[in-house]
């Protein structure tokens, strides 16, 4: 299954140069947040390929004007043709905002589905707005990772955590792809493409 996943800034090549023959191979696009409502819904529209996604920390608008068509995956597993989606948007809290989260509170939020977690048997995508813990995240309290995501990684080793709100432009120190254990971890800002069944998905990794 080839996916798209897309974080944080609207891809032009996208957006202004749309061709659906761009996305003809793509089966599913995960968004990690911070997009505009608009432009995920356009995304579906156009292409009429799946939309997921979490809220990132500037989404609050969301709830006032959902992105139509896409569908919303957070709190929950969300199963799409066999592959488990855990979707925890939200950064750590750094001021009031919807989509903002202490670490105790988002331990709360993971602890809400621990029934899910058991029924399914775990997960294979862990989305989220927000890296984990030391893993790809900054020093400074808006773009610290949460401790929790690394205990949900080590715990069912899902293949790949999905991940945004760190820009490449903050630094060299941000990567495109790393990896925790047995987890591909990708940083989604912008737009990149891999395939779900694919070994080597660092030589395979197609990015904005």
């Amino acid at each position: 299954m080839k996916i798209l996943a897309i974080a944080d800034e609207e891809s032009k090549y996208l957006w202004d140069y749309f061709d659906k023959e761009k996305l003809k191979d793509v089966d599913l696009i995960l968004s990690a947040g911070d997009l505009s409502p608009s432009y995920l819904s356009f995304l579906v529209t156009l292409s009429s390929i799946p939309v997921l996604y979490v809220r990132g920390n500037h989404d609050d608008c969301y709830s006032r004007t959902p992105p139509e068509g896409c569908i919303c995956i957070e709190d929950q597993i969300y199963v799409h043709e066999g592959i488990r989606i855990l979707g925890l948007g939200g950064s750590m809290r750094y001021h009031s905002g919807e989509n903002q989260y202490t670490e105790k509170e988002m331990q709360r939020r993971v602890r809400k589905l621990w029934f899910s977690l058991h029924r399914k048997g775990g997960f294979d995508i862990l989305l989220t707005h927000a890296p984990a813990y030391q893993l790809n995240d900054g020093r400074d309290l808006p773009h610290q990772g949460f401790r929790v995501f690394n205990t949900l990684i080590q715990k069912y080793e899902p293949k790949f955590f999905i991940h945004g709100h760190v820009h490449m432009s903050y630094g060299c120190q941000h990567k495109r792809y790393d990896k925790y254990g047995e987890t591909h971890v990708i940083n989604a800002f912008e737009r990149c493409m891999f395939d779900f069944e694919e070994d080597n998905v660092r030589e395979n990794l197609i990015y904005c």
